[in-house]
């Protein structure tokens, strides 16, 4: 390994750290049980011509993407000339590359000079910021004003402290104004963390170092990413997965639809590629993403819904070798998929291109790094005004229901492609929140998960959540839970038989009780409990899930998978159960062996080893 080569992995890695430690301070100092129980903050390293450096290690995609989308509009609205050492920046903008309106994205400039070079970012869900429920969940939303407070891009804080301001702003418009601004307090302290790091690369490696390091490793990952694509196989591939409904009519489904198309073109010598080096080249970012004023690389539009970023490279800079690879990239087009609506199913852009990210790199080499170098081979073409790009008025909350779909959409297609890493669909997580019915309000927030579906020579994990978060598991546990909420986790199983049949078995479903202590309200913003999971090449689907009210007389009443602010009386119980995945492969041909141990383990029963594999036809007992 050459020196140059080295150095580039020993800065991604600092960076890394340096994101991952900014994470952890917002952890150790957030208010929120879900943010200090469930690990849920996210970290990133960014420089000034928008471009993702690192992100923290826990960080999902739909946190980082979010971030790398948003930092151009804060951009365009404070141009880096006016910013000032020790200045921090928020927003929560969904059609401005935000998530929804809980999630706050709070960055730091890192100034080289007299000028900002670098962003330290950090961005957590905070507790509560108005809207139709407390926590955020809003699934009945018909606009986005039901959905809480919404921030343009503004500064938060300077070197003497919190914008007086802002801070008022954001407790009026809270149900729990001290944790809300705990946490605000946890992401500045964050971002100060990460930037004091990186402020410590440019010292050690200088300036130009610094740059030309950062340069080559995403140039690098650039490569990696390419030559893993060259390995699938070339042509196009289209694949739809429906929503159930958009929780206002409930009998509705949604579809998203998506064709992907791989592409393999070799070099004709004139390429980047050609010399072994990696040079200049216009990523493909996203759908959407508005030309970046102020950069030192701005923007091209590139046709609709598509923006390419042009690069810079000093001449002379040294650069990591690879090997020559083909101009191989692949185009995730949603051209087909259906409208937005006036329901909490819409995504916004930031979230759609995460997910078509990850559902891609999901197919390629595991331990290619998540920077902007992948981003440049992988094009994204959201419709505008659809489920995955939705426009202002339109509700983004509800963004994982959409989101999910897009993956699995890909999932399917890129199976259909590559048959060999096929996965049949999955259960997805049931987020929902319980709540205080009045003040002094507190808030638990979770979501429980689906098993995820059978794949080609395995069964599916049982209740863990495919891609959840698009790339990240936190769950709080239930001691902390129950000592900071008034209720009782009286228990958590995944549940028999819930996995789709098939010659490799989905995952199994799960079912948590929540009994209460005292009067609240629960809301919920489920899916895949109407349409279970299809097996794919004969497997059967996963069992459906649902959420349940167990009245004082033990009498169990279904909800819809969509609800905001159900009254619960105290004693009565909450029932989360999560849809199952799907089956891989005919039940029948299942190995004799692999039904006899799942129903020795509890993952299937008797009456489910009979009728689901068929055991006694094969003349085997089932005791």
């Amino acid at each position: 390994m050459s020196s140059d080569v080295l150095t580039a992995e020993v800065l991604r890695n600092a960076l890394v750290v340096a994101a991952e430690e900014a994470s952890i301070v917002v952890v150790r100092s957030a208010y929120s049980t879900f943010i200090v129980e469930g690990s849920d903050a996210s970290a990133a390293v960014l420089d000034a011509r928008g471009r993702l450096i690192a992100h923290s290690m826990a960080t999902t995609l739909m946190n980082s993407m979010a971030l790398k989308v948003a930092l151009p509009e804060l951009i365009r609205d404070v141009p880096l000339e006016t910013m000032r050492p020790g200045d921090v920046y928020v927003l929560n903008d969904a059609y401005r590359g935000g998530v929804h309106t809980n999630d706050l994205l709070v960055y730091r400039p890192v100034f080289v000079g007299d000028r900002p070079a670098y962003f330290a970012a950090t961005m957590i869900h905070v507790s509560d910021l108005g809207g139709l429920s407390a926590g955020g969940m809003a699934p009945l939303a018909t606009d986005i004003f039901l959905e809480g407070l919404q921030l343009p891009p503004v500064r938060l804080a300077t070197s003497g402290g919190l914008e007086p301001a802002v801070e008022a702003i954001l407790r009026a418009n809270s149900r729990t104004p001290d944790k809300v601004m705990g946490d605000v307090r946890a992401l500045v302290a964050g971002t100060a963390v990460a930037a004091a790091r990186v402020g410590a690369l440019v010292s050690e490696y200088g300036a130009d170092g610094l740059a030309a390091g950062i340069d080559d490793y995403l140039d690098y990952t650039e490569a990696r990413t390419r030559t893993a694509l060259a390995d699938l196989p070339e042509g196009r591939f289209e694949a739809s997965y429906p929503i159930d409904d958009d929780g206002i009519d409930q009998e509705k489904s949604h579809y998203i639809r998506v064709a992907l198309t791989l592409e393999n073109h070799p070099s004709d010598g004139t390429g980047r590629h050609d010399s072994g080096d990696i040079g200049p080249q216009a990523p493909e970012v996203i759908a959407g993403l508005p030309e970046t004023q102020g950069l030192e690389s701005p923007g091209v539009a590139e046709g609709p819904g598509i923006a390419r970023v042009p690069e810079t490279r000093v001449p002379g800079d040294p650069r990591m070798r690879v090997p020559r690879v083909p101009e191989v990239g692949v185009v995730v087009d949603f051209a087909g998929t259906g409208p937005q609506v006036p329901a909490a199913v819409n995504a916004s852009a930031s979230q759609s291109l995460a997910a078509a990210v990850f559902a891609v790199r999901c197919f390629l080499d595991p331990t290619i790094p998540m920077n902007d170098g992948c981003l440049r081979a992988i094009e994204v073409r959201l419709p505008e005004g659809s489920l995955l790009n939705a426009r202002s008025p339109y509700p983004c909350g509800g963004r994982y229901v959409p989101i999910y779909a897009a993956m699995e959409a890909i999932f399917q297609a890129l199976s259909d492609a590559v048959p060999e890493r096929a996965i049949a669909p999955s259960g997805i997580l049931q987020p929902f929140s319980i709540a205080a019915v009045g003040a002094p309000y507190w808030i638990h927030l979770s979501y429980d998960f689906g098993g995820v579906g059978a794949r080609q020579g395995l069964d599916g994990p049982d209740a863990t959540g495919v891609h959840f978060g698009i790339g990240r598991n936190s769950v709080p546990q239930v001691e902390p839970v129950e000592s900071r909420c008034p209720l009782v986790v009286e228990s958590i199983e995944t549940i028999p038989d819930s996995g789709g049949p098939g010659r490799h078995r989905g995952g199994l479903g799960s079912r948590t009780v929540y009994r209460f202590l005292a009067d609240c309200h629960v809301t919920t913003r489920g899916d895949r409990l109407r349409l279970a999971p299809p097996g794919r090449d004969g497997g059967l689907p996963g069992r459906l899930g649902g959420f349940f009210k167990r009245h004082l007389d033990g009498t169990v009443e279904r909800l819809a998978s969509k609800v905001n602010n159900v009254r619960f009386a105290a004693g009565e119980a909450f029932v989360v159960e999560t849809t199952g995945g799907g089956g891989m492969g005919s039940p029948h041909e299942r190995d004799l062996e692999a039904v006899l141990a799942d129903l020795a383990a509890g993952h299937v029963t008797e009456r489910g080893a009979q009728e689901d594999y068929g055991l006694t036809r094969r003349q085997d007992p089932v005791r």
